[in-house]
């Protein structure tokens, strides 16, 4: 198998379906943001040029993120191919990463706007034991009351509003509209209709993965 890639919106559900994926086929996640921080971390080479980026608040340049990623694939869990997690975010970093790997499948979870902001505005959480719930698919039990700990302190992130949320929405669309046409030219892009329950997402996206 060549190596996929997993697009989604915020709040689409990506990290569940990510999980899933790896679980049945074996492919390592791959995720740019986690590769950096490893880097940096670790104090290499590719590492230290990142961080005089980072440091400074600029965006990490694409050659440097592709020769992390040219690093990852070459290690042994890699062999049968990985699957990308928010990767690549433009043309440049598709043209780039085709040089250096094969990417056989690229699926999109797509939800529709709407459902994403019920999904994302309607979270909150227990403050004292971090316990998640939401207004319409995970109320409490007891309105008030946490399930778990019987607090009665719950908090709900700042950025968790429809104007924030529709405005990453918009980010993304511009973002990766031009990505999916791209790819879709290349006969490898798939969409797979995310509003609705987790294994039947699964189901389809694992079905697109052996055509």
């Amino acid at each position: 198998m060549s190596s996929i890639v997993l697009f989604g919106p915020p709040g689409a559900g990506k990290g569940t379906q990510a999980q899933r994926i790896t679980e049945e086929t074996g492919l390592p996640q791959v995720s740019t943001g986690d590769m950096l921080r490893a880097a940096v971390a670790a104090k290499t080479t590719t590492g230290l040029a990142a961080k005089s980026f980072m440091d400074a608040g600029q965006l990490v340049p694409d050659e440097i993120i592709i020769a992390l990623i040219e690093q990852r694939i070459k290690d042994d869990d890699a062999k049968k191919g990985v699957m990308y997690d928010g990767f690549p975010r433009t043309i440049p970093q598709a043209e780039a990463l085709a040089k250096i790997d094969q990417i056989s499948h690229v699926i999109a979870i797509e939800v529709p706007d709407e459902r994403i902001v019920e999904r994302i505005c309607g979270r909150y959480t227990c403050g004292d034991c971090s316990a998640v719930y939401h207004d319409s698919f995970n109320p409490t039990s007891k309105e008030g009351i946490c399930d778990s700990c019987q607090s009665t302190n719950f908090k709900r992130r700042a950025d968790d509003n429809a104007d924030t949320v529709l405005a990453r929405l918009s980010a993304y669309h511009e973002q990766t509209s031009p990505l999916a046409t791209w790819y879709d030219e290349r006969g490898v892009f798939f969409g797979v209709d995310g509003d609705r329950n987790i294994p039947d997402i699964t189901s389809d996206i694992l079905h697109i993965l052996v055509k």
